[in-house]
């Protein structure tokens, strides 16, 4: 694993001090870390829970934890005692961002809410990751991605779309917070560049979460006197799903009205009608266009309904698993997978989905052993 000076990408010479655990903090800094940045990952003497949740190579090394976590140095510190309050003190003098997953008065407790870190690193960006912002009601509230999904209303309008009220199929609240967390650090950073101001930030999954869903959803809501319900009628049309076809499945989206016109015009399907020529007439019955959409494609197979649509450039897909992902054709082509040597041997990373002309970023190494470079970090600050 590079040396933190020696590291390439936009965030290179950044370091982070990471208390974060499960995945929302930890996705935020692995990021960080893709990008450059020298991520020292601070565990109690049990570590991170998420090194204990999926398969992996060896005990501490699951999946989940190994994806999360990569390229980044684990030190162990027992924060219950003084020396690790110490050795803690002495590496926020080195760091650019503090950056924890703890309850409010958890971390305060440790002596490491915001006004103490100040008060070592007073530039220092500081940022909180919680289920609940703290100045609400809900503050203390433990939260999990399942219950926050809960909160912002995904299985409300699972239900409005399938008739159960489900979760989603992904830990979705843990990584659009985690998203969040990373893109508000890095502009607080942004703000020190131009300023020398430290400052701390705050980031709750339940709030993410809301502004996330009611970005479409708050739709007739917005307005006083309201306009409408706070639901976007497409998305939960009962009969949006992908459309069954002859021999399989598939995806399409025929939305615009220059979509719509080619769609009619190449397929003459015997519902066509100018009462759905115009996007705004659609928008309206969106529910019977989908219904009637849904007759017409089981009259041909995926492989003919994906040649059409593609030759009259309608967006269109094929249902994949996650697995067929390892194995797609454009994404072996971008070099999107990364391979990586590990002491458990080779590890083939999702990769980096953005790119840079001029820093770009790297998966700079595995994700790291229980406390593998705590001898290494105290050296660096003059602790051993």
């Amino acid at each position: 694993m590079p040396e933190s000076n020696t590291r390439k990408g936009p965030l290179a010479g950044i370091r982070i001090v990471d208390l974060t655990a499960m995945v929302m903090g930890p996705y935020a800094t692995q990021i960080m870390a893709d990008m450059g940045a020298d991520v020292i990952k601070v565990e109690a003497p049990a570590g991170d829970d998420t090194r204990y949740i999926s398969v992996g190579p060896a005990p501490g090394m699951g999946g989940i934890f190994v994806n999360v976590n990569r390229g980044k140095r684990s030190i162990v510190l027992d924060l219950r005692t003084p020396e690790g309050k110490a050795a803690l003190t002495e590496l926020i003098r080195t760091a650019d961002v503090f950056i924890h997953s703890m309850r409010s008065k958890a971390i305060a407790r440790l002596g490491f809410a915001y006004e103490d870190v100040a008060a070592i690193n007073p530039s220092i960006v500081y940022t909180n990751c919680y289920g609940y912002g703290r100045r609400g009601p809900d503050a203390d509230l433990p939260a999990y991605d399942d219950t926050i999904q809960a909160e912002c209303g995904l299985p409300a309008v699972q239900q409005m779309l399938t008739g159960q009220a489900d979760f989603i199929g992904t830990i979705m609240a843990d990584k659009v917070a985690g998203l969040t967390c990373l893109y508000s650090t890095v502009m607080a950073l942004f703000h020190r560049e131009r300023t020398g101001e430290g400052q701390e930030v705050e980031i709750g999954m339940f709030e993410t979460m809301a502004a996330f869903m009611l970005v479409e959803h708050a739709n007739g809501a917005l307005f006083d006197p309201p306009l409408g319900e706070a639901f976007y009628p497409r998305v939960v049309s009962p009969n949006r799903k992908p459309y069954q076809t002859k021999d399989g499945q598939i995806s399409a989206l025929i939305y615009n009205d220059k979509h719509w016109a080619t769609f009619i015009n190449a397929v003459q399907p015997a519902w066509a009608s100018d009462e759905f020529a115009r996007l705004e007439q659609r928008a309206k019955r969106v529910n019977e266009v989908y219904s009637l959409l849904g007759e017409t494609f089981r009259q041909r197979t995926t492989d003919e309904w994906l040649k059409l649509l593609r030759e009259l450039n309608i967006p269109c897909a094929p249902l994949r698993t996650p697995a067929e992902l390892f194995d797609n054709p454009h994404l072996n082509a971008v070099g999107f997978f990364q391979e990586v040597d590990s002491p458990h041997g080779k590890l083939r990373f999702p990769g980096i989905p953005n790119w840079f002309s001029r820093s770009p970023g790297h998966i700079t190494g595995p994700a790291p052993e229980l406390g593998a470079h705590t001898d290494e970090v105290l050296k660096e600050i003059g602790l051993r």
